[in-house]
């Protein structure tokens, strides 16, 4: 008797899951597209005063001048103009061999990789992360005053330096604290999230921020700082108040936690002084901080407190006039000068770490390459900028919004800036692409609404760090909550309501900032 085998059943074939693309595709894709409106958006410009600024009022048409050639040309060359692309003195045209002033973002390109070395630097230390452990080692007995220090800490850590991606490596830490302290896993995550996030909300002198935001406006990085540091004090600690409110709640009644718990999260048959006796136990294992790792945060504190002191112009932010005089101490130092210094922070910590010179020069070289990808994605935007100026359509992109800007009260042309930068925030994830791309076109509408630039640049980074609190496109959220093992979705349920506080809080804060000014 013959038998006949069954035909094996096919499995469908899986859908490939969609990923958002990178920065550098999506600055690739806008590059094409920009080149391809600039054949139908028509050709115009503004006059311009002493200062370069567009003159309100005075926009007119004329001819771009360029054949197929010039603007094929210009698309094969915006990467190189993004870089050390020349302006020409006279018909404004870049190119890498004009002669005139510097178009392209060298320097910010080079600020960026040098940070970069030097953050590097400071890591291969360890004493960042010591430094971090201890602080939640001492704190451990104080659950509410834990939470405060370490959120603090990392808020201040990304208003100064954008500390974002850095804190994934301390899930491994604060989840079990907290979860020892009576805390649920959604509390790790609103500290570690939160407390660096609102710190890149209200960057002060954050150069992956306000630094390539403030040069694409053209104006000093430490203009505003007044407002962005008022910003920074209140929201952190608005963020800080919301998830200790949380946290307390949740260890009244565990039942009343979003993220619920894991088996082995909580020991029901232990009392709370028995688990704080294991968060003793555990937290003894953090390293203690050598003479060598205190002399490197001291080291690194001091280099920041430099350079804020060196951007900031004491005479406007003291006087609160924006011509005074500047004082004979102000060193007015803009992204040239900051490179040196971070270049230099770098060996001054790595010579104080006693790290030898061939660890030392890797590691620098290793921090450099590691931030290529943000310093590309600056050259990238810079790139798309070039081609409108070429092609002669960022006036008339500017002319266009004009008409809106026009009539509006210069508050709510503040709320505006942040509003219209939200959608941006989530198109462009790259902070440094983002400012770079849409700062040409909103620092000149400032000067139409009689507002100071530095106000646009506050409000659009703004924009940014709220879209990073919580957008599924950031690394930071969705590896965050992944390494926390809380489900994205009870994250959202546990972020909204502050989300809605900060966006209320970031109004008012832009718009009196503009009536100000």
């Amino acid at each position: 008797m013959s038998t006949t085998s069954a035909p094996s059943e096919e499995k469908p074939p899986t859908k490939a899951k969609f990923t958002f693309p990178s920065a550098l595709t999506v600055l690739a894709i806008v590059t094409v597209a920009v080149w391809l409106l600039a054949f139908l958006v028509p050709s115009g410009q503004y006059d311009r005063d002493k200062a370069g600024a567009p003159v309100e009022g005075t926009y007119h048409r004329v001819d771009s001048g360029q054949s197929f050639v010039d603007r094929l040309n210009d698309l094969f060359l915006s990467p190189v103009n993004g870089l050390y692309g020349i302006q020409d003195e006279k018909t404004a045209l870049v190119a890498p061999d004009n002669t005139g002033a510097l178009y392209g973002s060298a320097g910010v390109f080079l600020f960026v990789l040098a940070i970069g070395a030097f953050i590097t630097v400071v890591f291969a230390t360890g004493a960042l992360d010591r430094g971090i452990g201890r602080l939640a080692h001492r704190l451990r007995e104080r659950g509410a005053l834990l939470i405060a220090g370490v959120m603090v800490v990392f808020s201040l850590l990304g208003t100064v330096e954008g500390f974002a991606e850095e804190t994934l490596g301390f899930y491994g830490l604060i989840v079990p604290l907290m979860l020892a302290l009576g805390y649920d896993r959604m509390t790790a995550v609103g500290v570690i999230i939160l407390g660096a996030g609102v710190g890149v909300l209200c960057s002060t002198v954050n150069p992956f921020a306000t630094g390539v935001a403030s040069s694409a406006a053209g104006i000093s990085l430490g203009d505003g700082i007044v407002l962005r540091s008022a910003m920074w004090i209140v929201l952190t600690g608005v963020t800080v108040a919301y998830v200790i409110r949380y946290a307390q709640r949740v260890r009244r009644d565990p039942e009343r936690s979003l993220s619920g718990f894991l088996p082995g999260d909580r020991d029901r048959d232990h009392d709370r002084d028995r688990d704080r006796d294991r968060v003793s136990d555990d937290a003894s294992d953090v390293p203690e901080l050598t003479g060598l790792h205190k002399a490197v945060l001291v080291t690194t504190g001091l280099v920041f407190a430099f350079m804020i002191f060196s951007v900031v112009p004491w005479s406007s932010a003291l006087t609160g006039k924006a011509d005074a005089t500047p004082y004979g101490f102000e060193l007015g130092w803009s992204f040239p000068q900051l490179a040196a210094l971070f270049l230099c922070a770098a060996v001054l910590v790595g010579l104080v770490a006693r790290m030898g010179e061939q660890r030392l020069s890797s590691t620098i070289i290793q921090g450099a390459a590691d931030f290529v990808s943000p310093a590309l994605v600056i050259l990238l935007a810079r790139g798309v900028t070039t081609i409108m100026n070429n092609s002669k359509i960022t006036d008339t992109v500017l002319h266009s919004i004009e008409g809106v800007v026009k009539g509006t009260s210069s508050g709510l042309f503040a709320v505006i800036v942040f509003l219209v930068n939200l959608p941006l925030a989530f198109l462009i994830p790259s902070t440094s692409g983002h400012a770079t791309l849409a700062m040409p076109i909103l620092a000149p509408l400032a000067d139409f609404a009689g507002v100071s630039r530095a106000v646009v640049v506050t409000a659009w980074q703004a924009a940014s760090g709220w879209m990073n609190l919580w957008v599924p496109t950031t690394a930071v959220t969705i590896g965050g909550v992944a390494l926390a093992k809380v489900g994205y979705d009870k994250y959202l349920r546990f972020v909204w309501p502050l989300l809605v506080v900060l966006a209320v809080l970031i109004c008012g804060f832009v718009a009196l900032g503009a009536v100000a000014t």
